[in-house]
């Protein structure tokens, strides 16, 4: 546990997981295994299994998948680790009013994951003090990674206040900040910081200014004394793709910091075009599932974009404007490695 919260600290990538459909959406296991394959092999860090990027309904009484996905994901790591052993952190997503996030929070410490990505969606109207209740019944059963979740699918506004009172909490490890907001972002990385505590790790997830967050010195204010705060790493739903690109990009955006790395920041003003095409911001969002999955189809580790909601999918002239990108940014592509490995990752 030790070494798996000291990686968090170190500043890794972290592809959220999606899951892997049938035409029939049922769970296809060969291509499932195939994801945390490739995210493996391409250098990820860690893992976030059952979030967002997962699809919620996988919690649904007709689907029944929680536990199968993340056990899945653990395996296919334990495999790989086995035989090139390093650092790696499983995140399991938990959600829900207390009951159901402490039931979650059990499985997936039973199933071997290390921390647990913390939504607070379904507690849209509760008090601060009534959410920190809640983050510490979850907390005694596994460490939390915050999460900011954006309010434009179904996220929910977390005040300064909030943050400073849940990094007092002791067996917090990290957060995910995702609000999509500089004032909102802002805010957290204050909170956080304000607490004194110098331990919690802070990912981005906000997928539109991925290299914008990792290489700004937040500046805050503790007792008087100046002082600078880095994000550390990123997880994040555009990272399940190109996750190679994206663990040089990780290594790259560290290696600025101090200075002005323009050729840096043009990539990442080619990263959020390339994010908005495939999380669809043109429509809210509607299609940001689909528009992962497409990706990853045309790179040959999905067989479609089928997602678990019959009634989502891509969005009127999302294929098109991901054509655009792909084409555009190429080099944001893990394409190439894709090719030579796929056939191995699906044995």
């Amino acid at each position: 546990m030790r070494d798996a919260r000291a990686n968090l600290r170190a500043g890794v990538v972290i592809p959220a997981h999606p899951l892997a459909l049938t035409a029939a959406r049922k769970l296809d296991e060969r291509r499932q295994r195939a994801l945390t394959r490739y995210y493996l092999d391409a250098g990820a860090g860690g893992l976030a299994v059952a979030v967002h990027t997962t699809q919620f309904a996988i919690r649904d009484a007709q689907h029944a998948l929680l536990e199968p996905v993340l056990d899945l994901a653990a395996e296919a790591a334990r495999e790989s680790l086995a035989s090139h052993p390093r650092p790696l952190t499983l995140v399991a997503g938990v959600v829900g009013e207390t009951k159901q996030a402490v039931r979650e929070a059990e499985i997936a410490r039973a199933a071997g994951y290390h921390v647990g990505l913390l939504s607070l969606a379904a507690l849209p109207r509760t008090s601060d003090s009534d959410l920190i209740a809640h983050c510490r019944a979850v907390a005694e059963v596994i460490p939390l990674f915050g999460f900011y979740l954006q309010p434009a699918v179904g996220g929910r506004v977390l005040s300064y206040e909030f943050w400073r009172a849940f990094a007092e909490l002791e067996n917090v490890w990290a957060v995910k900040i995702a609000p999509f907001d500089r004032y909102r972002t802002l805010d957290a990385v204050r909170g956080i910081v304000e607490s004194g505590r110098t331990d919690i790790a802070l990912y981005t997830g906000n997928d539109d200014n991925i290299v914008g967050d990792l290489v700004t010195p937040f500046p805050t204010n503790i007792d008087g004394s100046e002082r600078v705060r880095w994000f550390d790493g990123g997880l994040l739903g555009q990272w399940a793709v190109g996750t190679r690109r994206a663990v040089a990009l990780l290594d790259r955006a560290k290696a600025s910091r101090g200075s002005a790395d323009v050729g840096l920041l043009s990539e990442g003003a080619a990263l959020t075009d390339f994010n908005a095409a495939m999380f669809d911001a043109a429509h809210g969002f509607a299609g940001c599932i689909a528009g992962i999955h497409e990706v990853l189809r045309r790179e040959g580790l999905l067989a479609g974009t089928w997602c678990l909601d019959e009634g989502e999918g891509l969005s009127e002239g999302q294929s098109a404007e991901i054509d655009r990108v792909m084409r555009q940014h190429h080099f944001l592509s893990d394409r190439e490695f894709v090719a030579q490995n796929v056939d191995r990752w699906m044995s």
